[in-house]
Order: C-alpha cells, then structure tokens, then sequence
C-alpha cells in the first residue's frame, strides 16, 4: 500500500503534468478557445509517469542525498516519457495532430515544475530538519580515527536528516572525539543505550577484515526495529567509492570497477546519441564551411584520423578536422603540437583555439565510441607512455573517453610537456569519475560553451 506522502507526491507530478500542458496550450495559442489539446497524448503521459517515475526511484527517500542527482534523474524520466509518448503517437499515425511548438512548451515547462517542485521540498526539509526536527538518530560504529571522521561527517551536516548520538570504537584512539556524543567501548552499555534513547539507525563504518564485529552488532538488534546500514571502510584498497552490486543475484562491493552502475550508464548513453544527433544536425551548416576551409587551406583530406582507445581500452578511430599540413611521422612517434609549430596551417590554428577541430567527433558520439563528457583520450603512443609513470592513468578508460570534461573546463588542456601536467589532468580525470552525476555532466557541458571553446592553452 502506497503511504500518504508518496501517494500526494504523484498526485502532484499528475497535476504538474496536466498543468504544463494546459499552460503551454495556452501560451501557444494564446487562448484555451483556439488551442488543440491532445487528451490520448496526455493521458499517455499521466499514465506512463505513474508507472515510470518509481522505476527511476522518484518516490525513494532522498535523506542525506545528493539533490543534483535526483534533478537529473527526474529530467531523464521526463525526456523518456516525452519520446515514449511520441514513439506512440507516430505508430497510431496522431503525430500530425500534435503542434510541435505546443510540445516543446509543454516539455519545458512540465519539466520545470517537476524540477521546481522537489527543489522546494528539499528545501523545506532542510530548514526544517536544519531547526533540528524530522532526524534520526544514529549511533556509528567504527575503527579509530575512522569512527571519529564519519560522526564529524554527519555533524557537518545538520540538514541532511541524521543526527549522531552515540558512537562505539571498536579500537579507540586518542583523539578528540566531536562534542556532545557520547563514545561507548563496552558492547553490553552501547546495546542499552541504542535501545533506551530511540536510536533508529546503525551504521557500521568498518573494514571488511572485521566480519565477526559486523555479525555481532547484526544479530544483537536484529529482532529490533532498527536500520543497521554497512558503510565499509575499503580506503586502502578501493580506488572509487566502492558501490554494492547485484552479481549473478549476490551482493559485490566494487573495489576496482567501473564508478559508474549500469542504470547510470544507460542515462549517459541515451543523452550522448540525443544530444550528437542534435548537435550534428543544428552544426551542419557549420560543418560544411569548415570543411571547405580546410580544404582550401592546404593539400590534404578534410578530416584527421587517430587510433585511441575507448571504454576498457577498446581501439577506435577518432574523427577532427585537418589542422596542421601533410606530414609524415616516424612510426610509433606521435609529436604533440607545440606552440607556434609551424606544420599548423592558419585556418587549423583558428580551429585549434576555438576548439571547431573536435566537432566531428560528435559522429564518433554517434556512433558509440566515444561520450559527450568524459577523460579526454590520448594517442595511443602517449597512453603507452603514461601508463607507465602517471598513477592511476589506465582508469580514465574505465568508460567512455569524452569531446570534453572536467579537466578541460578548469584549463587542463593543451601540450602535456611534463609529466606533472598528465598527473594533474588525470587527477580531474578520477575526480569526474569518482562524482558523476548527469547534472555533474551538465555542468561541465555548460562550462564548455561559456568558456571552454577558447583558451590559451590550446595552439
């Protein structure tokens, strides 16, 4: 049975939704007389978010979780259920009824509202839980200075909806222990004391070595109604944040994995072919001028072709516009562009600094091969190299190299002539895979049109 509060909430997307379409109606057609609203396609929309919107967890507690994340979650439903709608409309031959004006209204504004309306209950929440109502008592169990950084964690965050109010060291350290919760090493006092001052979660914030204190704290409460939450402390050997898995119906902790689960992925391969069949057909004009240009700017093709590698070091062919003039390499050197290098010809220095040289790449977005966001790849002969001397470069490719990404948006981009300037890209590198989110990725992409075309560091 669905409770109250999940119930309201879809009762308010239902509103949202009829509302949006009601309001882009009116906004396309300037009075609800004149508009053509189409009932089958709305009544598609109301039904499929009742049945979709949980599949993407929607209706999920988002205690002590990031917002961003839920907003693109939220804007990838919405995208679904639009081309859903659409793909239904065109095999029942209704598409012609539908203003396409009138959709994108309704699109927008819809999403909007859906986006607005969680913003404003996060926010009500926080405050509310921030006054120091609306939390739940935790008591944290850990391991030294590991113990003491975790309940610091949740006292840093008064708004998230938890509270610490005891924490039991498995092996006590010196140290200060954050003020006004109190620290237990006898298992028999914490026990009473979890079950006298209604203490409703557990976390076990513990190595993966201490299985027998893990199945000591499980079977003390489990005939209690208590959350008993496992937070493992694999610092030493996880190089992500270590997320659980369903493995062939058994629980996995990923140590060295790919960051990203499989229902992430998914959204970020949907927006890549959207967004390049977009871009690609809004850029074509461009593209044409461009490849004109190149092609009177010097002898040679039109497009330059690389072999690099992609998601799990699979071999691709990347596309860019010619920059530089005819030229031959000695085999297995691959000599990078230097500032005022004299094999770049006028109009692929242009290119170069504005970044236009990439824009094929979107066919390789297209096709698959590479994302939208994501590492910048490398010619093979330098991954070759920098496998060897830059830490953790090899996991750059644990998913899909990108057109642009987080190293690129704060500058890192250009010539790599020291190794220092490669071990700090890669460290922006491991950073976007360690927090991806998708509105991680629209971040980056709108700092990539606001002021990642141009900069100095790219000749």
């Amino acid at each position: 049975m669905l409770g109250i509060q999940a119930l309201m909430a879809r009762l308010v997307d239902v509103a949202l939704i009829v509302a949006g379409a009601v309001l882009a109606s009116h906004i396309r057609f300037e009075s609800l007389v004149q508009s053509r609203l189409d009932g089958a396609f709305i009544t598609f929309a109301v039904a499929f978010s009742l049945a979709s919107f949980p599949v993407f967890g929607l209706y999920e507690s988002w205690r002590g979780r990031s917002m961003l994340r839920l907003i693109g979650k939220v804007s990838l439903a919405w995208v679904v259920m639009q081309a859903c709608g659409l793909v239904l409309m065109f095999s029942l031959h209704r598409t012609d009824s539908i203003s396409r004006l009138w959709l994108v209204y309704w699109t927008a504004i819809t999403g909007g509202a859906l986006i607005a309306s969680r913003l404003a209950t996060y926010s009500i929440l926080r405050s509310v839980r921030y006054a120091g109502m609306n939390l739940r008592n935790v008591a944290v169990v850990g391991c030294g200075a590991h113990c003491q950084h975790v309940v610091r964690k949740v006292e840093a965050s008064p708004s998230s909806g938890f509270r610490a109010s005891a924490m039991f060291d498995v092996r006590p350290v010196s140290g200060a222990v954050p003020a006004g919760v109190p620290r237990f090493d006898d298992f028999h006092k914490f026990s009473e004391y979890v079950r006298s001052n209604s203490v409703q979660e557990i976390w076990l914030a513990l190595p993966l070595s201490e299985e027998t204190t893990i199945l000591r704290f499980v079977k003390e409460f489990r005939d209690d109604l208590v959350n008993i939450r496992f937070i493992p402390d694999v610092r030493s050997v996880a190089l992500f944040d270590a997320g659980m898995i369903d493995l062939i119906g058994a629980p996995a902790i990923n140590l060295m994995a790919s960051p990203l689960p499989p229902h992430a992925l998914a959204q970020k391969e949907l927006f890549d072919r959207v967004f390049a069949a977009v871009a690609l057909l809004v850029l074509t004009p461009l593209l044409t001028v461009i490849s004109i240009m190149v092609k009177l700017s010097s002898n040679g093709p039109v497009f330059f072709t690389q072999y690099r590698k992609g998601a799990d070091g699979r071999v691709f062919k990347i596309y860019k516009f010619r920059t530089m003039r005819v030229h031959a390499e000695k085999t297995g050197v691959v000599t990078q562009a230097m500032k005022g290098d004299p094999r770049i010809t006028n109009v692929g220095g242009f290119l170069r600094r504005t970044s236009l040289d990439e824009l094929p790449q979107f066919f390789n977005v297209l096709r698959g091969e590479m994302s939208v966001v994501g590492p910048r790849p490398h010619a093979l002969e330098h991954d070759n190299l920098y496998q060897k001397v830059v830490n953790g470069y090899i996991h750059r490719y644990r998913i899909k190299p990108g057109i642009t990404g987080w190293a690129q948006v704060n500058g890192l981009r250009g010539e790599t002539d020291r190794v220092e300037k490669m071990q700090q890209r890669v460290e922006y590198d491991l950073y976007y895979l360690r927090n991806w989110s998708f509105g991680f990725d629209m971040r980056i992409v709108a700092a990539t049109l606001v002021k990642g075309l141009v900069h100095s560091n790219a000749y």
